[in-house]
């Protein structure tokens, strides 16, 4: 199986390697998954420019072609996000807009930070979203407030320390589970 760290701020300055990087070890010592991180900031996605609906899958430019086959090869993902006025960072929702077949029937957990909302109101609104995809937005996260408490910017390290541990530890599992369970609708 294979879990795809999704790091979806973009601007410069972000914590969001940072986070995303803490997330992957996480990852990796859990063991459920192959672990691939994706930065959207590398990819780099034009806001959605294809003539035809994403749904029929009939892609024009070499964007969305690769964005499709990276999409496509993860059973899970790990939305690692900050919030932007209440709401997901635009870089997100644009990736999740130029799809539709490649994220249906796999589960999507978070990883969000922030202020004192620790980046919650953004994952609702994606949570819409993924559902609408045919996604499955699992109820464990980690949802990190006052972030930079736990970051050297300096080093490009982040600790949120034992609490966040057990809370990456339980999304971890259940997004394994998600995605055995949804498997068959994945390959039908």
């Amino acid at each position: 199986m294979l879990l795809q760290i999704l790091i979806a701020s973009t601007r410069s300055g972000r914590a969001g390697r940072a986070v995303g990087q803490w997330f992957e070890g996480m990852a990796r010592r859990h063991g459920g998954f192959e672990v691939e991180v994706v930065d959207l900031a590398e990819v780099d996605l034009p806001l959605f420019d294809e003539p035809r609906h994403p749904r029929l899958g009939d892609y024009e430019h070499a964007h969305t072609k690769a964005w499709s086959e990276t999409v496509a090869r993860a059973d899970a993902y790990a939305v690692v996000t900050p919030e932007y006025d209440h709401a997901p960072p635009a870089a997100l929702v644009n990736a999740l807009q130029h799809l539709v077949r490649e994220w249906a029937y796999k589960p999507m957990g978070f990883v969000s930070y922030g202020g004192v909302s620790a980046g919650t109101r953004g994952v609702q609104m994606t949570k819409q979203i993924a559902v609408a995809l045919k996604m499955m937005p699992i109820p464990e996260a980690v949802h990190v407030p006052f972030f930079q408490r736990h970051l050297d910017r300096e080093a490009g390290t982040f600790d949120p320390g034992e609490i966040q541990e057990k809370a990456a530890a339980a999304m971890l599992d259940e997004l394994r589970r998600w995605a055995e369970a949804l498997q068959p609708l994945r390959t039908s």
